[in-house]
């Protein structure tokens, strides 16, 4: 039987990380992409490769458009180097922290964080299509704070609200290819988005903890566990969804 393989952008560190090795644990290969964690990205490539599976990682700047368009052909490349010919599934996770006030952000932050949180997972994911296969699937990372609002946050969250309104066409288009798109939306998670700020921080960390239901901030494993779920072959029916990992942030 043939593993299936994943796609993760942002694979070196937070998310993306907690999200490869979890998926290696459920038998599937995982090749990652990187900015500049390149020790951090080659470590988890050996711990997926120990785990039994194959793993391979490739250097991608999501903020340049240069780094982009080509990556049909670093995708296919790594692909050839594990044995394999094409890929099952996508997780656009790759993303910055980058915020500011409405009234003072700046027309260059906003093209960068634009090219970042949504013209590269239009185009990486319309470049990829022709080496998805039928049946595979695709998990967009929003945010929270689409629903939540907090100050600083309004780029951010508006395009990351662009993301789950092209999470529901991508999935109407791609279903005759019976690929599913589906968007996972995390709450304040202990990462270094951010410098760290809800790790790191006890006040915040408290604050956040407070307005959660279930009583505590969140996890990377959290979020790689609902990733992983997605994906498994009982959750086909789930398509087209947002799907808030938040333990039940400001309810």
């Amino acid at each position: 039987m043939t593993n299936k393989t994943a796609i993760i952008t942002g694979g070196s560190r937070g998310i993306g990380k907690a999200t490869a090795l979890k998926l290696a644990d459920n038998g599937i290969n995982v090749i990652i992409t990187y900015n500049s964690k390149v020790d951090e990205a080659h470590e988890v490539v050996a711990a997926i490769k120990a785990k039994g599976l194959k793993a391979n990682a490739f250097q991608l700047d999501v903020s340049n458009r240069e780094s982009f368009m080509d990556i049909a052909n670093k995708v296919q490349y790594s692909l050839k180097e594990i044995g394999e010919c094409k890929f099952d599934f996508l997780i656009n996770n790759a993303g910055i922290g980058l915020t500011s006030p409405f009234t003072e952000t700046s027309e260059e932050d906003f093209d960068i964080l634009a090219n970042v949180h949504l013209k590269s997972v239009y185009f990486i994911t319309q470049k990829l299509l022709p080496i998805i296969n039928d049946g595979g699937e695709i998990v967009n990372i929003s945010s929270g704070l689409t629903r939540i609002v907090y100050n600083d946050y309004a780029l951010y969250a508006s395009l990351k609200s662009a993301i789950e309104t092209l999470t529901r066409y991508q999935a109407k288009e791609l279903g005759a290819r019976k690929i599913r798109v589906n968007v996972v939306a995390p709450g304040a998670i202990e990462t270094d988005f951010r410098g760290g700020a809800v790790r790191d921080n006890a006040q915040i960390n408290a604050a956040i903890a407070g307005l959660t239901a279930l009583g505590r901030v969140g996890q990377v494993a959290d979020v790689a566990g609902a990733i992983a779920n997605l994906l498994r072959d009982d959750s086909y029916w789930i398509n087209a969804q947002r799907i808030e990992v938040s333990g039940g942030q400001a309810i």
